[in-house]
């Protein structure tokens, strides 16, 4: 096919897109393009060639497209004796896509980032006359199909791609300052990026919580001060004492929220809803001043200031475990029985405790920290397939990325 002719501009052109359509990096991931040369040992007519978007626009002539192969100094296609057909010569097969082929295409590849996102791949390619051996281009586009601004250039070695960085005129595109980098650069920039996200992310998410237990603990103190003065400590010998009996001993005196106290403890503690030392007084007067509980002497104290706040912290988690556990058995909310009471350890309907609130954290909880947000992945892609093709499911690029 090589044969030293002159080459029109056209037929340069007409060269090169047929032979990116069957190059090392097109036909691999051409779906389309594949599955024709199954039909007939490798062979695509003429008739199907021309309905290729980016070939069909710069001719349709077969002759021309004849003319244009015949003169190419590649040798990668063959033409058929009825001139109706081509085919990728069986003397230059695919290269076998393996480790040691990824990671060379990598290192002679090239990021490039700047261009305006009205730019088409014509213009990218007479930017790009002159710079370097282009292989491929691949226009880098966002899950809408719109250019993102950026290219992936595969170059014909690593060393081309090393010098090509550093052509001075990759600078500008227009007006526009270029980003221009290896790709070994750029993964490694975008992983250095996406670690620093993970962790910007990581320290919000930690910050957005000691704020949020921060404002929790402000409003738990303030539930605190509400409840000040309400708490009543009580301890005996109290072996066949239940909650039920400190409820009827308080009955009519005051109402009871909230009992700490496990049966055959020595020693526990009632909450009330009002305050807690009129409501003893008022007991101890109906009791003939004496109050004890089963003819036991009870020892009573109400609680004060540090002590009484973090006896009411205890309370309110002991109360937010007693709501879990009753969701995690079907949701219902019940009285207030007190830490995992049945009926018998203080379920009178007068002192029934419901816990109202919500769920606050103190200093002793485990920090866990927020994972980062699963982040949407960007489609790297060509144009995808041309009008007169089947819809493929695998997105081709072009020396440039429209057929």
């Amino acid at each position: 096919m090589a044969e030293n002719q002159e080459v029109t501009p056209l037929e340069k052109k007409v060269a090169e897109q047929i032979e990116y359509y069957f190059g090392d990096h097109n036909l691999p991931r051409d779906k389309f393009l594949k599955e024709q040369l199954q039909l007939d040992d490798g062979w695509v007519t003429l008739e199907t060639m021309i309905k290729f978007n980016r070939l069909k626009c710069l001719t349709t002539d077969f002759n021309v497209i004849v003319e244009s192969l015949r003169k190419s100094k590649t040798g990668l296609l063959e033409i058929s004796e009825d001139k109706t057909k081509i085919r990728r010569s069986p003397n230059k097969p695919l290269p076998e896509v393996n480790d040691e082929y990824k990671d060379a295409l990598k290192h002679k590849s090239v990021y490039i980032k700047g261009f305006p996102t009205e730019t088409t791949l014509d213009e990218i390619q007479d930017w790009l006359k002159g710079k370097g051996t282009v292989e491929s281009i691949q226009m880098r586009r966002n899950l809408q199909k719109m250019f993102k601004g950026s290219v992936f250039l595969v170059l014909d070695s690593e060393e081309s791609a090393k010098q090509f960085i550093t052509h001075p005129d990759l600078k500008k595109f227009k007006e526009n300052e270029m980003i221009v980098l290896l790709k070994d650069e750029y993964i490694a920039k975008k992983a250095e990026e996406r670690k620093q996200f993970r962790a910007e992310a990581k320290a919000k998410a930690k910050q957005e919580k000691e704020e949020k237990q921060k404002r929790a603990e402000d409003e738990e103190m303030k539930s605190l001060d509400e409840q000040t003065g309400c708490l009543l400590k009580f301890s005996g010998e109290l072996q066949q004492t239940s909650r039920e009996d400190f409820h009827e001993l308080f009955s009519g005196h005051g109402q009871i929220k909230w009992i700490d106290f496990t049966r055959g403890a020595k020693e526990g503690t009632i909450l009330f809803k009002s305050n807690a030392k009129e409501i003893l007084d008022k007991a101890k007067e109906a009791n003939g001043g004496d109050l004890k509980i089963n003819n036991r002497e009870v020892k009573w104290e109400v609680l004060e200031g540090d002590v009484e706040k973090e006896t009411l912290k205890k309370i309110i988690e002991d109360q937010q475990e007693s709501l879990n556990k009753r969701k995690g058995k079907g949701g219902r909310k019940s009285g207030g029985r007190g830490r995992g009471g049945r009926r018998e350890r203080g379920g009178r309907d007068q002192g029934k405790v419901q816990y109202q609130g919500k769920k606050t954290k103190f200093d002793s909880d485990e920090e866990d920290e927020a994972p980062s947000s699963p982040k949407k992945r960007t489609l790297e892609e060509g144009n995808g397939n041309d009008a007169g093709e089947p819809a493929a499911k695998q997105v081709k690029t072009e020396n440039g990325s429209e057929k």
